[in-house]
């Protein structure tokens, strides 16, 4: 479990490709004192276990179905990633809660520079739009931001000039790939409406989760 609140951009030092899985070996300026292999770190927004320690540099195993949810496979030496280590008890929730799982990859529309912040459209697939709601939270890379709005198969951020500073969002531009994961909760919510015996009794026309439905059913 993350907050989305970045602690470093690390590097990319080497990628090994081993048949449709890969192994990255990172640099970080963070200290890892109190790390250990098998810890969990979230690198631009996929949770990984960490498998090899050595100094300011650790190694994770990407698997085949992380290669396909992210743009991971895009990646090579040098590239810069967020990080950011596990959720403490003690620690302190500023972002919201981030699982690590990336839905889809989107990509930036436009990034546009109004005053000191950057206002970035996202444009993802039909299949997650539904999740995206306005002044909800998302993970882009990994960074807890809150949605300015959306339409269609696109949604509007607001970046701060810290932000732009410590993340990938900073350097990135119109045509890049970012990893996507909405708020978990929507999906729960929606796995629970349709599996529920009220929900299968419906007509087909009437089986639509939308703010209508919610609003007809009492539960707005």
């Amino acid at each position: 479990m993350f907050t989305g609140i970045i602690e470093d951009l690390g590097r990319i030092n080497r990628i090994a490709r081993k048949g449709n899985q890969a192994e990255f070996y990172i640099n970080t300026s963070l200290d890892l004192t109190g790390t250990k292999v098998g810890d969990s770190i979230c690198v631009s927004g996929a949770c990984l276990t960490i498998v090899r320690l050595e100094g300011q540099n650790f190694m994770v195993e990407v698997s085949g179905e992380t290669l396909s949810r992210t743009y991971f496979k895009r990646l090579k030496s040098n590239d810069k990633v967020n990080i950011e280590r596990a959720l403490t008890f003690s620690g302190r929730l500023d972002g919201h809660l981030v699982l690590g799982h990336a839905d889809d990859v989107g990509i930036i529309k436009s990034k546009k520079k109004e005053g000191d912040n950057f206002l970035i459209t996202i444009r993802v697939s039909e299949k997650i739009i539904k999740y995206i709601v306005e002044k909800g939270s998302i993970a882009v890379d990994g960074i807890s931001l809150t949605i300015n709005s959306y339409k269609r198969e696109e949604f509007l951020i607001n970046i701060i000039p810290h932000t732009a500073k410590v993340t990938t969002l900073g350097f990135k531009k119109s045509g890049d790939y970012v990893n996507i994961e909405t708020d978990y909760m929507g999906k729960y919510i929606e796995k629970f409406l349709m599996d529920s015996s009220f929900y299968k009794k419906l007509s087909s026309e009437d089986k639509v989760i939308d703010m209508d439905f919610l609003e007809k059913n009492g539960l707005l």
